[in-house]
């Protein structure tokens, strides 16, 4: 099989994108990455092999720790949830490209490792945003940012088989209905807000469902 070879270039933050809350990231000058000579499972493969596990992230995470911890420490999956993604087989494998100071990637993460902790047919593992930059470019969200966490759900062959961008659709509702009506500041408050009302509900949902869907055969890949 042709051997993969991976450019990236690293990114600069402008000093819009490094301090915004929203985790949207700003384009890339460039990036050089021959997709002729890109075999996806190979390469999704290597990248899950040197990802590193949600213990490691959380152990070395600096920029939101103190939201990280809390959601951790609170974090629970109902037991329903459980027992669906046992049913779903498998083994499935997430690969998240995400940052920790992502206000959306330090909510979502620890309910996708305690589903990984109570479940033992799927594993996670965690690539940041430099690396897997190419990942979310190629997945973005429906307003057209490449944006964390971009979750990508891979089969035992190392197939992509679904993705999850960003935050859940009921969140991005809200954020939608109320961005022309409250400022920045507000606006992310409320999300932060929604986040803890939640407790994960619908992010473990959604990631659940998407599992269900990939084990009747209906997941695909997502990069466009």
């Amino acid at each position: 099989m042709t051997p993969v070879l991976i450019t990236l270039l690293m990114v600069t933050p402008t000093a819009s994108s490094a301090v915004t809350p929203l985790c949207g990231t700003s384009p890339v000058a460039a990036i050089q990455l021959d997709h002729r000579d890109l075999a996806v499972v190979d390469t999704l493969e290597a990248l899950y092999r040197t990802g590193r596990d949600f213990a490691t992230f959380y152990e070395v995470a600096e920029g939101r720790r103190e939201v990280l911890v809390e959601t951790y420490e609170r974090a629970s999956v109902p037991p329903d949830l459980v027992a669906r993604t046992v049913a779903a087989g498998g083994p499935w494998r997430i690969l998240a490209v995400a940052m920790d100071g992502c206000s959306d990637s330090v909510n979502s993460l620890p309910y996708l490792a305690r589903l990984v902790e109570a479940a033992d047919n799927i594993d996670l593992r965690i690539i940041d945003s430099k690396v897997g930059r190419f990942l979310m470019d190629q997945r973005q969200t429906p307003d057209g940012r490449a944006a964390t966490p971009t979750i990508l759900l891979l089969d035992a062959a190392g197939r992509e088989v679904g993705c999850w961008i960003e935050r859940p659709a009921a969140l991005q509702q809200w954020m939608d209905e109320h961005r022309e009506t409250l400022t920045d500041d507000a606006l992310f408050e409320g999300k932060m807000a929604w986040y803890r009302e939640d407790a994960g509900k619908e992010t473990l949902r959604e990631i659940v469902e998407l599992i269900e869907r990939a084990a009747r055969g209906e997941g695909a890949a997502c990069a466009v």
